[in-house]
């Protein structure tokens, strides 16, 4: 994904700005929602604001933009720079590389290395881990390779070079993001950010003094860190979070695994898969509480109770206190509801994968009279930094964890893409519900929309009805084909107007699968539509050709013909 992205942003870079913005499919001084085809109401997942979508109809007073060199220094007021990043993960690099598209002279700050937590210490190691993971599994599937007709001798790992396969692609694709900036022209000030007036930042590392630079418009994407509730212990070795975890010291015969969301999840495929026992500790009274109920409990069928699995659940870890004198970790565990002491367990190690919490501190918001909610920075539909009096701070804007609007990558990447928009003069609103998410178990799980009880919430209170259909990895060829018939996916729908609501897949490259879903949803897609769109044979697309052909939307809806070559 990196790659092509990369690509594209140099492709597009090379050929300036001559393009037109009538080949860009925007009109100057508009608005352009983001999840709407053309004019039309959204299709998404959730229908935008009536405000927000009353808004596509008018003109919207342009925002100066930068002139086409990106110096504003010397005409455009005096600034040192267009636009002002803090913090280089995913978020940071997406603006940036679509800001230098949009002509902006662009400065990013770090404060530790290019590529935040996502590279360096989440979803790019966690993948490779995964992948042997993966590999481990199908290895060891003796019935499964013999199906195959394949027979292969017992299956081991070494785990440094497990750990050095993790370690080695983090760095390589931190070195990609790094020189992708500095090839066309990003300034990559190190040091901590601070903001310290109106379109101003200090930075600075320690021992070094620190240096001022002057911005026309500042993006905050600090991201976050590993959240760790009270009463536990962290000592990185037996006591670790997940960025202990990515660097794989070791594998314990036996792990517990506080939480049970993505981070839980995809660590429990790691440690299984390498010979581990797993005890999930969930606050919750059910597992993977974050995810579709049916889909949850077909994929504890397929990803928990098949495995050297067992949980707790409706329980708090209490208290946590690391190994050491030869005794082993203690997790104290009390009812959730009552608080009342239930078992401590005894475990090899634990791992605490309970959220991740905005990483806020020290950014000098109190300077701009912003106060923050539970360490989250408040933003508008725009990411546009609001204030205690919930004003909008001008020309201010945060994106990411550290907003907490969606915590996902990929989600930061589209908000800063988005602000560019804004500060190049196109006001622009991101439609959330039409980014996708997944966890990268085996099998895969992905979802994109709402999840069907918050389907029918919504439609109890806008007054429509809904729909749900489901097919099966089982009646899929390519499927069958790899002997991985394990898997649903399932489309929540509007009957009435053929709008898709929400897609959850559980199976093969459900990761994959979801973004025809996603881009159906943000581009108003109607089911109608999706109908006679033509799939490869045999793939696994066609999972959610039939999935989408499976539908029964009202008679009499219109649907936009295609145009016949």
């Amino acid at each position: 994904m990196l790659s092509v992205s990369l690509s594209a942003s140099a492709s597009a870079i090379a050929s300036g700005r001559a393009r037109s913005e009538a080949a860009a499919g925007r009109r100057p001084g508009g608005i352009r929602l983001r999840g709407l085809r053309g004019d039309a109401p959204a299709c998404g997942s959730m229908r935008l604001s009536q405000a927000a979508a009353s808004a596509a109809t008018r003109r919207a007073v342009p925002r100066p933009a930068a002139s086409g060199n990106g110096a504003v220094g010397g005409s455009g007021g005096g600034f040192d720079y267009d636009l002002v990043i803090i913090g280089a993960g995913v978020g940071g690099h997406g603006a940036a590389l679509h800001a230098v598209e949009e002509g902006l002279k662009t400065a990013i700050i770090e404060g530790d290395v290019v590529g935040g937590t996502c590279v360096n210490r989440g979803c790019v190691p966690s993948k490779a881990l995964l992948a042997v993971s993966g590999r481990m599994r199908e290895l060891h599937d003796e019935h499964h390779m013999k199906s195959l007709g394949l027979q292969v001798s017992a299956a081991g790992y070494d785990r440094q070079a497990v750990a050095d396969h993790a370690n080695n692609l983090a760095s390589k694709i931190r070195s990609n993001l790094t020189n992708s900036m500095k090839a066309i022209g990003v300034d990559i000030l190190t040091g901590f950010g601070t903001i310290v007036g109106k379109q101003k930042v200090r930075y600075g590392k320690v021992g070094s003094p620190d240096k001022e630079i002057t911005a026309r418009n500042i993006i905050i994407a600090t991201g976050s860190v590993p959240f760790v509730p009270k009463g536990i212990e962290i000592d990185g070795k037996t006591v670790f979070t997940s960025d202990h975890a990515l660097k794989l010291e070791s594998v314990p015969d036996w792990i517990a695994i506080v939480g049970s969301g993505y981070i839980g999840l995809e660590f429990s495929d790691v440690y299984t898969a390498l010979g581990s026992e797993v005890t999930f500790v969930e606050a919750l009274d059910q597992l993977m509480p974050g995810f579709d109920p049916e889909i949850a409990k077909l994929a504890q069928r397929v990803l928990i109770n098949t495995r050297k699995i067992d949980y707790h659940t409706g329980v708090f870890a209490s208290k946590i206190t690391p190994a050491k004198d030869g005794k082993p970790v203690l997790i104290e565990l009390i009812d959730a509801k009552t608080k009342e002491h239930k078992e401590t367990l005894e475990v090899d190690a634990a791992l605490i994968a309970t959220g991740r919490a905005p990483f806020t501190n020290g950014l000098g918001l109190e300077n701009l009279n912003v106060v923050t909610q539970r360490g989250f920075i408040p933003v508008d539909e725009q990411m546009q930094v609001t204030d205690a009096n919930g004003n909008v701070v001008p020309n201010l804007f945060c994106i990411g964890d550290a907003n907490g609007k969606l915590m996902l990558a990929h989600a930061a990447s589209a908000q800063g893409i988005s602000v560019v928009e804004q500060i190049s003069g196109r006001d622009h609103i991101l439609n959330h519900l039409s980014i996708p998410a997944a966890c990268f178990t085996h099998p895969e799980i992905s979802m994109v929309g709402l999840t069907e009880p918050q389907a029918r919430e919504k439609a109890d209170k806008e007054g429509f009805e809904v729909s749900v259909v489901k097919t099966s990895f089982k009646a899929n060829t390519k499927a069958l084909a790899e002997n991985e018939g394990d898997g649903i996916a399932k489309l929540i729908y509007r009957p009435d107007t053929g709008e898709i609501l929400g897609v959850h897949i559980l199976g093969l490259h459900a990761a994959d699968l979801i973004h025809e879903a996603s881009n159906a949803i943000a581009l108003g897609t109607s089911l109608q539509e999706l109908k006679l769109a033509v799939h490869a044979h045999p793939t696994l697309s066609e999972v959610l050709d039939e999935l989408f052909k499976a539908a029964k939307v009202n008679s009499g809806v219109s649907v936009n013909e295609p145009v016949a070559a």
